[in-house]
């Protein structure tokens, strides 16, 4: 019989010790064994947050990006301190696609002549915008292009923005758009101009998102300065993340691959990110209509439109597309007892170019828990299962070095991983975690032990509080009272557990703490120590507690008798989003009547200024009635499913062979959900509840493959993505049914 004491449960399973009463066995619900805490509490102990300083420090010194000289050497020495940290460690290296400017110009024709600058500043008192090395301003997977054009502004570059056109009689056909940064991924925004005939697209970061709206700009506060830009991706990577000429499989280095034309990741429209200092003349140029309240930012100036062709506008971008080597480490620490069962940890170490806040100071508190957990090895802790330690490269070109190694090895790691936790920027301010649902009450139990290193609450307390204070509705507030469990977010996409767990179904969780450093500096020269230390977490005081969160998370799933999975959680959640559908549906079909009834009155038509064209809204296909029935009936099986499993395990005597197969199962669960053929128009994404939204790009898109069809108006594809979601939470039901 297995001895249950050292059970690290979750949520409404709990955490159960059992003990010998009259010849039979006992389950309470217990907090984490007292092994298990006296281990955390040795753990704690080894960080400290002045050695997170000096790898900050250390690792942020020089630009770092991926392909580059300081890239190599970063991954270099991550590997040798594994290795003196007594982790078995090496470089897995992948050869993946990177462009690279060498050309970029941008010229404003007419109506007044103005050539941008395209490059931050430096800043006095600043060293680190003075060095050599730093990548262009500029947007990578973008297109090769030279081209004139009419502009136009288009808000922020989302398919709403482009209907608030229609109305007004604006075409974007045949011209260059100019788009804020902000309320979506910024590869949306090209990609969006591009299928409504854009030649070119340019973004721009508005002071009212960021900038002198919301404080001082750097370097006298953190908020963006006029000449600050914000590099960044802008690949398809709804589609697929990762090196855009080997979908599917590993990027070695004989790797079959595509041809850069046959890539639809790879963006069709040239495209540069520029700062409000270069944005001004632009949009000062614009005439034609005045943009609507919304649209408007915080530039001094009233905000047009354009679109009269009175604006031209030069655009040129060339880059160079070479195949470079991308630098994963990988760490290893071997289970004692179960060592083909891993617990994968990662964060990457790549930057736009210092990268001191993203990702550097998530990568120092992941390297903090690798040296306490090596050197409580040395003192004779043997973790359970297998740990391994990944510091990814090319996370800033859309997950190149995870998503490579991931396909790469993963028939192995679909077999073996328990769960994935990541991190990757980190500052201070409240605790966030997003993942996989079944893993809600370690999550919780996590958040209630580990105590805010300012306030001197538990992160629950102090998250808790965040919420109840943001809301002035009563009901809200006392709901978030009496909650017991922490709220986790869904995954969408934009760091590095994609791979694990859109494509595999590998059980995943994010963290980080943030919400009070501002993130002015966010992929520009300024993302550097001297900003980090005066506006992100000047004492490092969260980077410890990022660790601490993390490294429990790593050693309670390490040495969990059984793994701390609960379905509950998981249904909990899925019927959240199954209720949301539901609502969207009914309001969809109402909007839909009300606009025919507008329409039938003529009531755009007497709304319309005179003075221009005005174009009705064109109607999207009749909504029929959505009915969900079956989908709650399936929720309502899995509900029982969950709660008999837990009661399974809480009674379970089988031997240790038992006990790892059944633990097996448990971690394998999740896989239940993945669709055979993926998501409509991107089988990359497998998951049935958790995507990256089709026009949302990192926001997720929960029941991604109803939700979207539904909002596309896509009505017979809903159906059938309703009966492969019934299908799935079927399958998982059948399987909990069978385990324990």
């Amino acid at each position: 019989m297995v001895n249950m004491k050292h059970r690290i449960g979750a949520g409404a399973m709990g955490l159960f010790f059992s003990l010998q009463s009259l010849g039979h066995v006992i389950y309470a619900q217990e907090k984490p064994s007292a092994d298990q805490q006296a281990l955390e509490q040795q753990f704690d102990a080894l960080l400290s947050s002045e050695s997170i300083r000096e790898q900050v420090k250390l690792l942020a010194d020089r630009p770092h990006h991926l392909g580059s000289a300081r890239g190599k050497e970063v991954a270099e020495l991550i590997l040798a301190w594994f290795k003196q940290y007594g982790w078995q460690a090496k470089l897995e290296t992948y050869h993946v696609l990177f462009p690279t400017p060498v050309e970029r110009e941008l010229q404003l024709l007419s109506p007044t002549p103005f050539t941008a600058l395209l490059k931050e500043q430096v800043v006095e008192g600043d060293s680190y915008s003075t060095q050599e090395g730093q990548l262009p301003t500029y947007n990578a997977w973008g297109a090769d292009g030279d081209v004139t054009a009419p502009l136009v502004f288009v808000n922020y570059g989302l398919p709403a923005d482009y209907e608030e056109l229609d109305r007004q009689g604006i075409s974007v056909k045949g011209k260059i758009v100019i788009a804020k940064y902000g309320n979506s991924w910024r590869g949306i925004k090209p990609k969006v101009a591009y299928e409504h005939g854009a030649v070119g697209c340019l973004i721009y970061s508005d002071p009212k998102e960021d900038g002198y709206f919301q404080g001082e700009g750097y370097p006298q506060g953190p908020y963006k300065n006029e000449h600050t830009v914000q590099r960044g991706s802008v690949m398809d990577m709804v589609i697929y993340p990762g090196d855009p000429l080997t979908p599917n499989r590993g990027a070695t280095e004989k790797a079959e691959r595509l041809e850069r034309e046959e890539a639809p990741t790879i963006l069709k429209i040239p495209v540069l990110p520029i700062s409000y200092h270069d944005a001004l003349p632009l949009l000062t140029a614009l005439k034609g209509p005045v943009a609507p309240p919304a649209w408007r930012g915080a530039l001094p100036i009233t905000y047009h439109v354009g679109g009269n062709g009175d604006v031209k506008v030069h655009l040129k971008v060339k880059h160079s597309w070479d195949i470079v080597p991308a630098y994963n480490v990988i760490a290893t620490l071997k289970g004692s007892d179960y060592p083909d069962e891993w617990v994968v940890r990662g964060n990457h170490h790549d930057a736009w170019v210092n990268g001191a806040d993203d990702p550097v100071s998530g990568l120092a508190a992941m390297l903090e828990e690798a040296k306490a957990i090596g050197e409580l090895a040395r003192k004779g802790f043997k973790p359970r299962r297998t740990l391994v330690y990944c510091a990814w490269d090319g996370e800033e070109q859309s997950l190149l070095g995870s998503t490579e190694w991931v396909e790469d090895h993963a028939k192995e790691l679909s077999e073996k991983v328990v769960a994935y936790i990541n991190t990757d920027g980190n500052s201070r301010g409240f605790f966030r975690a997003g993942g996989s649902h079944a893993l809600t009450g370690l999550v919780t139990e996590i958040a209630r032990d580990v105590r805010d290193p300012l306030k001197e609450v538990s992160l629950f307390d102090r998250k808790r509080a965040q919420e109840i204070t943001s809301t002035n509705s009563v009901a809200p507030q006392k709901k978030l009272l009496d909650k017991k469990d922490y709220a986790l977010q869904a995954l969408g996409t934009g760091s590095d557990y994609s791979a694990f767990l859109q494509h595999l179904g590998i059980p995943s969780l994010n963290f980080s703490f943030g919400g009070e450093g501002p993130g002015g500096d966010y992929h520009s020269i300024y993302d550097n120590y001297n900003h980090y230390v005066r506006f992100k977490d000047p004492d490092f005081v969260y980077g410890k507690a990022l660790a601490q969160t993390a490294g429990r998370a790593v050693l309670r799933l390490s040495q969990a008798e059984v793994l701390p999975f609960d379905f509950e959680g998981l249904h909990k959640a899925v019927l959240e989003y199954a209720v949301e559908v539901q609502s969207l549906a009914k309001e969809l079909k109402q909007q839909q009547e009300l606009n025919q009834q507008l329409l039938d009155k003529s009531i755009f038509e007497v709304a319309a200024d005179p003075k221009k064209t005005y174009t009705t809204p064109k109607l999207k296909a009749p909504v029929p009635q959505i009915a969900l029935d079956t989908l709650f009936s399936a929720l309502d099986s899995l509900s029982v499913a969950a709660d008999k499993l837990n009661a399974r395990i809480a009674a379970f005597q089988g031997s240790k062979k038992e006990l790892t197969a059944q633990n097996g199962r448990l971690y394998q669960a999740e896989k239940s959900l993945l669709l055979e053929q993926g998501l409509p128009r991107r089988p990359w994404y497998k998951h049935s509840i958790y995507a990256p939204g089709f026009y949302t790009g990192y926001g997720v898109k929960t029941l991604p493959g109803i939700r979207e069809a539904l909002e596309e108006g896509h009505y017979d594809e809903f159906q059938h993505q309703l009966r492969l979601l019934e299908q799935q939470l079927l399958i998982l039901t059948e399987f909990l049914n069978a385990t324990f």
